[in-house]
């Protein structure tokens, strides 16, 4: 099952970034993944099968509310 995020989504990572936040927004979609942390603003990219394993749950998708 191919999971779908968009630019700008809010996702819940499965674990706490060390300046305590669990939630992400996506920045960048593709092969790489490219997300901010929502706490500190800190920038990681990661491959998408790991960003896959690693998220949780999204949390507010934006794109869905921008066509509302």
């Amino acid at each position: 099952m191919v999971k779908e995020f968009k630019i700008n989504d809010i996702v819940q990572m499965k674990k706490q970034h060390p300046c305590g936040s669990f939630e992400w927004e996506i920045i960048r979609l593709g092969a790489d993944i490219k997300i901010k942390c929502r706490g500190c603003s800190r920038i990681v990219m990661l491959p998408r099968s790991d960003f896959e394993k690693r998220v949780k749950k999204v949390l507010l998708s934006k794109a869905n509310d921008a066509e509302n």
